[in-house]
């Protein structure tokens, strides 16, 4: 599988897949600290809005959930010419009417976003684009997510016995089998000690990546 640039709307894997990959990093690198972080928050994590990404430097993007099979995925790496483009691109054309408009219109107000994808019906769309645009961000911004390898290398960090930690991770929240049991003995901080649980065991919940899971276990 490849990326394009720029982009086309079938680079991107299925939402669920996408969703799963996200939403287990996010739930890795969960901490209290940065739940409580009032200032411009940076790495992976999921709140009401959905799942985020910032590096707090060349790329951060967005990626939610808008009703039943529908989905939106936006933001910006520093590779997108959407908006340097003369005339700059229109990356609302086209778009499904419950898109989150009022946000995307105060990113484009404020030149910080890159591109926009949405997916309902079974497939996913973005606007039309010139055909001599170079990129619009999203093979560089995405690839971490889009491509499996890629997204344990980013879980190897956290995990405890690196690769196949990550891939023990990785198969239980494509099964929706991810629980807290299996986050606490596999699960390290970045200075490898412990990690906080009672983030990730919030995390966790909010993802979906455990059907299952029972809301007394392991409180937080």
């Amino acid at each position: 599988m490849t990326i394009h640039r720029p982009g086309l709307p079938t680079d991107l894997p299925g939402p669920d897949l996408l969703w799963t990959r996200w939403a287990l990093a996010a739930v890795v690198q969960a901490t209290t600290e940065a739940e409580d972080d009032g200032v411009h928050r940076t790495g992976v994590w999921i709140d009401d809005e959905g799942l985020h990404l910032d590096d707090c430097g060349c790329t951060w993007w967005t990626f939610s959930r808008v009703g039943e099979g529908r989905y939106v995925l936006f933001g910006e790496d520093e590779s997108s010419g959407c908006k340097w483009y003369e005339p700059p691109v229109d990356m609302l054309a086209g778009g499904p009417d419950w898109l989150p408009y009022e946000e995307l219109r105060d990113r484009l107000a404020g030149n910080e976003l890159g591109c926009v994808y949405w997916y309902e019906d079974g497939a996913w769309g973005r606007a039309p684009y010139p055909e001599d645009l170079d990129d619009d961000g999203l093979d560089c911004g995405m690839s971490r997510f889009v491509f499996r390898a890629e997204t344990l290398l980013l879980l190897a960090d956290h995990v405890a016995y690196d690769r196949p930690a990550a891939e023990l991770l990785m198969a239980a929240a494509e099964g929706h089998r991810l629980t807290p049991e299996l986050l606490a003995a596999h699960v390290v901080a970045e200075d490898r000690g412990d990690p906080d649980l009672p983030a990730m065991v919030r995390a966790l919940r909010r993802t979906g990546l455990d059907r299952e899971a029972e809301a007394g276990q392991l409180q937080a």
